[in-house]
């Protein structure tokens, strides 16, 4: 038995032994105060300035130093030093549901919500009332129980919010209604109160569907796993699964783990991670990620990742942290909003006050003119539209295996006029093979040169000196010591009492050595696309090997679709000599190559390129090229699945080595900054041609509201449309 299941046995026989205790000093035991951060899960936070305003309520409260309100993912973080107990009863107080996170909020369908229920009975009430008005009897009382029915949560909120001082919408409605109702205007009031009460059903149910796109996410790896403890299987919960535990997945089973395939041979279907379409073949050897698919053979998996430490669960850290960012745009409306308000709060108060006081017109009609002005004043519109936006893109994203760390970037790729691509591992699949061994010197074989380069290079872990080594495994290896590496020029180390070295041409120069009577030769394997690396010591060329790097089956095609997507230049970069260089520019159809690159050299190509174009993007392995990929405006790293460096440093993960992805998620971008601008004009340019109206008498109350709720609803369908695949 293990340790954790002894532990379940003996909480187990505790409770059962000491439930009667625990029962009856239950309620005399005080919730004991927590000191620090706690997260907290939120149900129903349907509007961006509502969220805004929870979290400025929270964070008045007494023993509250910080409330910061996620209102994409719903979620809240409070640093606090009074009980937990006390902030999620203020947050009911304002309307909402919260718990701590992990815990699990209890919610019915959406048609059993209780706001939901309380919109159409109130919706009931109405349309009686309106009936027996028209027939000339006395409708109020049915007025009154419509504003009571469907104004309870609302009014609710509104005092709560009075309270606090942050005057939210709730508290705006409410007051047109009373407003209504105090100048005879009943059936007004009702409606405001119905059409407010129903929109923000609605909104509440578009928001959890937006916000489902991306918890069905955390719903990829199953709770549990078969786990092997000596000799026996036994189901145990991921979350006590531990590093060198065997799991055993059955055909048609999700994994569960991050793990290395130790036994058994399947395909894995890794669409979750990666985005690619086909299943993957795996063996003895294969990494494997939690949330993929076993499609058809038994596996043996060794677990080399805790679960909260997966793959899956860093792309969830991700995504979350990135719906929290905000882009430019958003930060803008949220300025704009901030004004916004008050300002037209304090415009509704001068059009009830200054005419009749000034110029004698009727208090009664500016009073209500006012009031339809306070309706439309709430810019949950505007404040809505990007963010839901933003998150339905990177929903929309990560689950077609492309991570975008932010808004910001997202924004930002949006805006990409040109794009460098690394070449090795990028453009091409990163594994030279050798084509060619040209001994130079007579007493060299094929046998002794490729000997002689692999005892150097052994050392290396760049692609071409795995290429040189793999070429010489079936010979006799050569010790060799003291192994100096030059990055983007080659090596040297001692072999047998003499430095050999090897490395291209500009390294060979560097040290002395003369490579020009070899230049015939060496033009023809280049004119190839092949990299010539040349052999020698004591100032004595022995000979050269010419490896070659495959392309990517879907380079070419992912080139000619970025252009489709509308960038303007594509270059590539690469250490390579100008005719290697040119030969695979060629193949691809680029529009500039830069050659002979260092690192340093790629990073003053990226600046060139920014100087020339803009927005520049760079695509790379994430670590090799990490000064170009620092400068670049985003950088983007590919297949990187399983890799925490590139995770967490790249702007744009590309989770798969599927080239095809990129244009896709340019594609994304570009209509996700065009569905913002859609909905930032759309909020805006109404808000103004209804407090126009208002201003002129064209706008009664339940117009205002039909106006507002509707707005929001839009702008919400409309960025919902991002969850789509483009």
């Amino acid at each position: 038995m293990s340790l954790n299941k002894f532990k379940q046995l003996n909480n187990k026989c505790t409770d059962a032994c000491c439930s009667g205790i625990h029962n009856e000093h239950e309620a005399d035991i005080a919730e004991p105060v927590q000191s620090g951060a706690t997260v907290f899960s939120l149900s129903g936070l349907d509007c961006a300035d509502c969220a805004a305003k929870l979290e400025k309520r929270i964070a008045m409260m007494k023993g509250v130093s910080a409330a910061k309100v996620n209102f994409s993912t719903s979620k809240m973080t409070v640093t606090h030093s009074v009980s937990e107990r006390d902030i999620i009863t203020t947050v009911q107080q304002a309307g909402y549901q919260a718990v701590r996170h992990g815990g699990k909020i209890i919610s019915n369908p959406w048609w059993q919500q209780p706001r939901m229920l309380a919109a159409a009975a109130s919706g009931v009430l109405l349309t009686a009332a309106l009936i027996i008005d028209r027939a000339g009897l006395n409708a109020i009382p049915l007025y009154i129980m419509v504003m009571l029915t469907g104004g309870f949560h609302v009014a609710k909120s509104g005092f709560y919010a009075l309270k606090s001082m942050t005057l939210d919408m709730n508290f705006l409605m409410i007051t047109a209604a009373l407003g209504a109702a105090a100048i005879g205007e009943w059936s007004e009031g009702a409606t405001v109160v119905f059409l407010f009460a129903f929109g923000n059903a609605l909104q509440a149910y578009t928001m959890d569907k937006t916000r489902s796109s991306i918890r069905s996410l955390m719903e990829l790896a199953p709770p549990e796993a078969l786990v092997r403890i000596n000799g026996n299987e036994i189901r145990t919960r991921v979350e006590e699964i531990s590093i060198g535990d065997t799991v055993i997945v059955k055909p048609g089973e999700r994994i569960a783990v991050d793990g290395t395939v130790s036994g058994g041979s399947s395909a894995v279907n890794q669409a979750a991670i990666t985005g690619e379409s086909m299943p993957v073949n795996k063996q003895t050897g294969d990494s494997v990620y939690a949330g993929t698919v076993n499609t058809h053979g038994a596996l043996e998996i060794t677990v080399t990742r805790k679960a909260g430490d997966s793959t899956l669960a860093k792309i969830m850290h991700s995504v979350e942290e990135a719906q929290a960012q905000k882009a430019p745009m958003q930060q803008f409306v949220d300025i704009f909003a901030k004004y916004y308000t008050p300002a037209v709060i304090l415009f509704a108060v001068l059009i009830a006050a200054v005419p009749p006081l000034f110029f004698g017109a009727e208090f009664g009609t500016w009073f209500y003119r006012a009031l339809v002005l306070l309706v439309i004043s709430c810019p949950c519109a505007l404040v809505i539209s990007t963010p839901v936006s933003i998150v339905s893109a990177i929903g929309n994203s990560s689950r077609n295996g492309v991570l975008i760390k932010g808004g910001v970037f997202m924004e930002r790729l949006g805006q990409v006029k040109a794009v460098a691509f690394d070449k090795t591992g990028t453009l091409t699949h990163g594994r030279p093979e050798i084509t060619d061994v040209l001994p130079f010197e007579p007493s060299f074989t094929a046998e002794k040169l490729l000997t002689l380069a692999a005892a150097v290079e052994r050392w290396s872990e760049h692609p071409v000196a795995k290429a040189v080594t793999a070429g010489a495994a079936d010979y006799t290896a050569l010790p060799s010591e003291n192994f100096i590496a030059f990055p983007g020029r080659g090596a040297k180390a001692d072999v047998n009492g003499q430095t050999v070295y090897v490395g291209n041409a500009r390294l060979f120069e560097e040290s002395g050595f003369n490579t020009g009577r070899y230049d015939t030769d060496v033009s023809k394997l280049e004119e190839q696309g092949k990299t010539v690396i040349f052999i020698g010591y004591a100032n004595t060329v022995c000979g050269a090997v010419a490896v070659a790097d495959t392309l990517r089956h879907n380079s070419r095609e992912a080139v000619q679709a970025l252009r489709k997507a509308g960038i303007s230049h594509i270059t590539m970069l690469t250490g390579d000599n100008s005719r290697a260089a040119a030969a695979i520019s060629s193949v691809l159809d680029t529009d500039g190559v830069y050659s002979g690159l260092l690192p340093e050299d790629k990073a003053a190509a990226v600046r060139e390129l920014k100087s020339k174009y803009g927005t520049v993007a760079m695509i790379g392995d994430g670590v090799n090229d990490a000064p170009a990929l620092a400068l670049a405006d985003i950088g983007i790293a590919m297949g990187v699945a399983g890799s925490d460096t590139a995770l967490e440093t790249a702007d744009i993960a590309l989770m798969s080595d599927e080239l095809n992805k990129l244009p896709y998620v340019i594609k994304l971008s570009r209509k996700t900054l065009a569905v913002i601008k859609q909905n930032i004009t759309f909020s805006i340019g109404l808000k103004v041609l209804f407090i126009a109206g208002t201003f002129f008498g064209f706008v009664n109350l339940w117009l205002a509201v039909l106006a507002d709720m509707g707005a929001s609803l839009i702008v919400t369908l409309n960025g919902m449309r991002l969850i789509r695949k483009i």
